[in-house]
């Protein structure tokens, strides 16, 4: 069977949600809409390379015509684990169904935990509540700094965060006390999706987040579809956080990036670099730097920036190569709370020279991606999701 395309560019707008899902009840999330209401809050939507795939005719959305035929194909994907968190988003497209959701710690971590943690470091933990990244630093930096104690802290997400000044506690040292609460929350009753090191500089009324952050996630409980191409001798690129949420499985090569802009430059780069397999990018500032900050204008404007840069994606792409775009789950910035909201997300697919794009409907679940990628590079499909790979030819 021969090989569609050589080269799959798979993006993931974190967060970028396009409407309540049908059981969003069950969430809290009725009445979510990510990019709905951030378009409504911007008084309409500036992004011609978005407008032309499609994107308002999966739904509509201010500012953004549906007018022109699209040149994409379009729809949009439920999903089907139980969930709505980045690992649990990114799992499914990877053709995993997460049954057992990851824990959360609304209240912040047990008592057993917390001194376990004590125990292993040899260090207090202060904090141990659900905090902005930012705003816990302006809280507890400088008590940190005058003791060296941790700063603990969660999120909506399956997260435990340690948060060090890199002069008083050394990224080695950091790290290694991520790596020690890694093992201690592997299985229940914790089972956390992620142990984030959350590295910082400055003084007080300046602190800064530097970009050794680290995250230490579960494996996936089973192979995924970048563990075939992996084995199968493909190319399974991961720029972003993509490695980090894989725990690097499946993964040939890790390119890091620093924000959204330089994620996309990372790819632009690639673009110009002979390969056969897949190159998977994650956007996170979409969810961290304005989701969860419920800034539906600092959102706005970096979707708009986005689409400058994916214009020069479009320009790069070749005959053999193929543009998926989606996300992983929504964070309605305009919702109450700083939680994620349980959304449909968008599916944009693209090659170039196609005239006309044609409605790929509502897909159940967001493993017809890591389908559709298995089935393009003919190796083994994964236990859920359906191929739409004909579909676009």
């Amino acid at each position: 069977m021969n090989q569609h395309f050589k080269r799959i560019f798979l993006i993931v707008l974190d967060s970028v949600g396009i409407g309540e899902a049908p059981d969003a009840a069950q969430f809290g999330d009725v009445g979510a809409h990510t990019l709905g209401h951030i378009a409504k809050e911007m008084k309409g939507l500036h992004m011609p390379n978005i407008e032309k795939l499609g994107l308002s005719h999966i739904e509509p959305i201010e500012g953004i015509s549906k007018g022109q035929e699209p040149i994409a194909h379009f729809g949009k994907m439920q999903e089907a684990s139980n969930g709505k968190d980045t690992m649990t988003g990114h799992w499914e497209i990877m053709g995993l169904n997460i049954k057992e959701p990851f824990q959360v710690f609304p209240e912040g971590f047990p008592d057993d935990l917390v001194k376990q943690l004590e125990e292993a470091t040899g260090r207090k933990i202060i904090g141990n509540k659900v905090a902005s990244g930012t705003e816990i630093l302006v809280e507890l930096g400088q008590e940190h700094v005058d003791t060296g104690a941790l700063i603990v802290y969660t999120s909506a997400d399956s997260v435990l965060q340690i948060a060090a000044h890199e002069s008083v506690i050394p990224l080695e040292e950091l790290y290694d006390i991520c790596e020690k609460a890694r093992k201690l929350t592997l299985k229940p009753p914790y089972r956390l999706g992620r142990i984030i090191a959350r590295p910082f500089v400055g003084t007080e009324g300046e602190w800064e987040r530097t970009a050794n952050r680290h995250d230490y996630a579960l494996k996936p409980f089973s192979r995924t579809v970048m563990n075939e191409l992996k084995d199968g001798g493909y190319d399974s690129l991961s720029l972003g956080k993509i490695s980090d949420i894989y725990d690097g499985e499946g993964i040939t090569k890790s390119i890091r990036t620093i924000s959204n802009d330089d994620g996309m430059e990372k790819l632009i780069e690639v673009m110009k670099t002979d390969f056969n397999g897949l190159a998977f990018l994650n956007l996170v500032d979409f969810d961290a730097k304005y989701g969860h900050r419920r800034d539906p204008i600092g959102y706005g404007e970096a979707l708009e920036q986005f689409d400058v840069q994916l214009g020069q994606v479009l320009n790069l792409l070749n005959e053999s190569d193929l543009l998926i775009i989606t996300a992983d789950h929504g964070n309605d910035p305009t919702f109450k709370g700083t939680d994620h909201t349980r959304e449909f997300v968008p599916l944009l697919v693209y090659k170039k020279d196609l005239e006309s794009g044609s409605y790929l409907g509502i897909r159940d679940t967001f493993a017809d991606i890591g389908a559709t990628i298995a089935d393009n590079f003919n190796v083994k499909a994964p236990e859920y999701g359906k191929s739409f790979l004909q579909d676009i030819e």
